[in-house]
């Protein structure tokens, strides 16, 4: 895990590592160092970069010795620019800082003012907690929960598994006490130690829908954001890993075994630039748009430096083989591009879905992806040291089902005709399916009629009352919409949480609502709410599935890509397949018109298939997890509900599979939070005790 970290004292005068004297507080600061860290600057307001990071991925430009900036990632700025962009934050301005190509967290400091941006969707947070008489700051929480020896937050933990994707709930906290995380879209400023949150996008209207670019225009935005996405990452130095010693050398042929499964056995990435190529849209688009463009975007050493594509090939869900084989197929019609070199890796029952769970990293925070982590691992095992990945292109081009009362609150009625007619064919043909525009329409109206307090309240009232009937349990698209259409629901894994977690979340649901802050329009707010729900899951994905010496990149979740995909038009969001409609376009606008057929289906159904498979191969061990669990010691669940739900999904109950993965992971990750030795920190005034659920558990399943 890489992270940066700093702080802001009251303190002056104050040089990290020096002996000069000061207050207490400052002591305590210069007592203190994170373990194996790389000192940016120093002085009373230190910075440094934690982890492995690359040369490349940190820069710092200075103007004088009081105005600086430090980038971290990859960032598509010039040096030029940088300096620009700290011209424009010495007086203020800070969009400058957010609007490179490319994914990355820039620290600016002018005199005593520090300022740190985070991005739009929230895959690079930034953390802020008190300590020393000022603030501390990082782009992890766990250093800065170790820094204040903090413990759980058992009432963060409860609105996570109950409303993970409503901000109203989790507000601004983390499952640590007295860490906190800034918004997405917002910049933490600090000065002399005080803190301030302000946000850096455009203030718009609540009264007024901005005005809306032409659809061919916001298309021809969202290709040029994602050319120069993909460009930003290809600009950048090749980097080939450095075998450790006599391990880390190919051990030449092996029988039945190619280079790449060589490589593989061996846990290391291949050198250059490489893609996921699942047969879907967005993997495909970011593979062609990188193998299409000029230079040379792929291997070291390789035929034509062709970039390498990744096919995961599953072969344990023999009950969708005829999906599969379409999506390999599409896959294969793909890579036939001469820039591309295709590798397929195949897997058995071995990388099902909550197989081999009890290896793994401990995560900066809890996340699904702990449950398929050993999965994705094999699939990027066989990729390249840079990786591509779309993740994040689902929540920032299509049209989240509340965006039809958008549309209403627009009085474009006549839009709505399509997308509801679709979702009456969606399911297939029923007695009910001519009653289905009328009852989503009505939906939809609903919502575009209900206040903002109403609708949070609402929420808080069917915690309370465990009203979970809206939730789908079988993933059908006419009730998932209709579940949709609200300010906010419950979460999936709600229904095994015990009543007074519940209540907690609905008491700070309650304050939500009381505070009456302005809701803005229904469908964009949780547009936003699923795309930083997104962000914060392919965060944890990172840290679970990473291997070393490699780097994934996801430029849908770039703030250049967010803010193009946030012009387009609803009229166009909502219209059926609009999501692969806009990637052809892009394509085609970069000269990439030869799709195959069946480009742009959805894979929901072959990953529930292997999601229920795992689940019944693992169901055993799974119950067994929760003999005893450490979420039963918190009050969050009841062990015996859990276990009979686990052992009815795997016989094929109709019961909400994300849920039963967002708890199997955060009963995970608590286990490897207590068994965690150590600390991120190490000098005379280190804290001694490691971020631990204090409180919480029995201290006697601390020891």
């Amino acid at each position: 895990m890489r992270w940066l970290v700093g702080w802001s004292s009251a303190a002056t005068g104050v040089a990290t590592g020096s002996s000069a004297t000061g207050p207490a507080a400052g002591a305590q600061a210069r007592a203190v160092l994170p373990v194996g860290a790389q000192l940016l600057w120093g002085d009373p307001d230190p910075l440094w970069a934690v982890g492995d990071w690359r040369p490349d991925e940190v820069r710092v430009v200075q103007a004088d010795p009081e105005t600086r900036l430090a980038v971290f990632g990859v960032c598509g700025a010039t040096d030029d620019q940088l300096r620009v962009g700290l011209f424009a934050a010495r007086g203020g301005a800070l969009r400058h800082l957010t609007a490179w190509p490319g994914s990355y967290t820039a620290v600016v400091q002018v005199g005593r003012r520090i300022t740190v941006t985070g991005d739009l969707a929230g895959a690079r947070p930034v953390f802020h907690t008190p300590w020393a008489g000022g603030t501390a700051y990082a782009t992890a929480a766990l250093p800065l929960a170790d820094l204040i020896e903090a413990s759980l937050d058992v009432g963060h933990l409860a609105a996570l598994l109950a409303c993970p994707d409503v901000p109203e709930a989790l507000g601004a906290g983390t499952p640590y006490e007295g860490v906190r995380r800034i918004p997405p879209g917002h910049a933490l400023v600090l000065r002399g130690g005080t803190r301030d949150v302000t946000s850096y996008e455009p203030t718009a209207s609540l009264a007024v829908a901005a005005p809306q670019l032409a659809p061919e225009q916001a298309v021809d935005g969202v290709r040029d954001a994602l050319v120069e996405a993909v460009r930003a990452r290809l600009a950048g130095p090749r980097h080939a890993p450095d075998p450790d010693g006599l391990d880390g050398l190919d051990p030449g042929p092996v029988p039945g075994m190619g280079p790449a499964e060589r490589r593989a056995a061996r846990g290391g990435p291949a050198p250059g630039v490489g893609a996921d190529l699942s047969g879907g849209s967005a993997s495909g688009t970011l593979a062609l748009l990188a193998a299409g463009l000029p230079g040379q975007p792929g291997r070291l050493g390789g035929h034509g430096e062709r970039l390498l594509a990744v096919t995961f090939n599953d072969r344990a869900t023999a009950g969708v083989q005829a999906h599969r084989d379409a999506e390999l197929e599409r896959a294969r019609s793909i890579a036939d591009n001469p820039r591309l070199h295709h590798v397929v890796v195949a897997a058995g029952e071995e990388a099902l879905p909550y197989a081999d769970l009890d290896s793994g990293p401990l995560t900066d925070e809890p996340g699904p992806s702990l449950t398929t982590a050993g999965r994705h691992r094999r699939r990027l095992l066989a990729g390249s040291a840079d990786h591509f990945v779309g993740h994040g292109a689902r929540q920032v081009l299509d049209a989240h089902p509340a965006r039809l009362a958008d549309l209403l609150m627009d009085r474009r009625r006549r839009h709505l005709l399509r997308p509801v007619t679709a979702l009456a064919k969606a399911d297939g043909p029923s007695a009910h399916s001519v009653l289905v525009p009328f009852t989503v329409y009505r939906a939809a109206r609903k919502l575009a009629r209900t206040p903002y307090p109403e609708g949070i309240a609402d929420a808080a009232w069917r915690l309370l009352e465990r009203q979970f009937t809206d939730e789908p349990a079988t993933g059908g698209a006419v009730d998932a919409s209709l579940a949709a259409l609200a300010w906010c629901r419950p979460g999936p894994a709600a229904r095994w949480l015990t009543g007074e977690a519940l209540a907690e979340v609905s008491v700070r649901l309650g304050e939500a609502a009381t505070r009456s802050p302005a809701g803005g329009r229904p469908g964009e707010r949780r547009a936003r709410a699923a795309l930083a729900r997104q962000a914060a899951d392919h965060r944890v994905f990172e840290q679970a599935a990473e291997v070393r010496n490699q780097r994934l990149h996801a430029p849908f979740l770039d703030n250049q890509v967010v803010l193009a995909c946030r012009a387009l038009p609803d009229t166009l969001r909502v219209q059926p397949g609009a999501r692969a409609a806009v990637l052809r376009s892009v394509l085609a606008g970069a000269g990439v018109r030869d799709l195959p057929p069946g480009w742009g289906a959805t894979s929901h159904l072959t990953h529930t298939a292997a999601v229920r498979a795992g689940l019944r191969g693992a169901v055993g061990d799974l119950v067994r997890l929760f003999d005893a669990p450490l979420l039963a010691d918190a009050g969050l669940i009841e062990a015996r509900v859990v276990r009979k739900a686990l052992r009815a999904a795997a016989e094929g109950a109709p019961l909400p599979l994300d849920g039963i993965a967002e708890l199997v992971s955060t009963e995970l990750w608590l286990r490897r939070l207590v068994a965690r030795r150590g600390t991120c920190w190490t000098g005379a005034e280190a804290p001694r005790q490691r971020a631990v659920a204090a409180g919480v558990v029995p201290r006697a399943r601390l020891s």
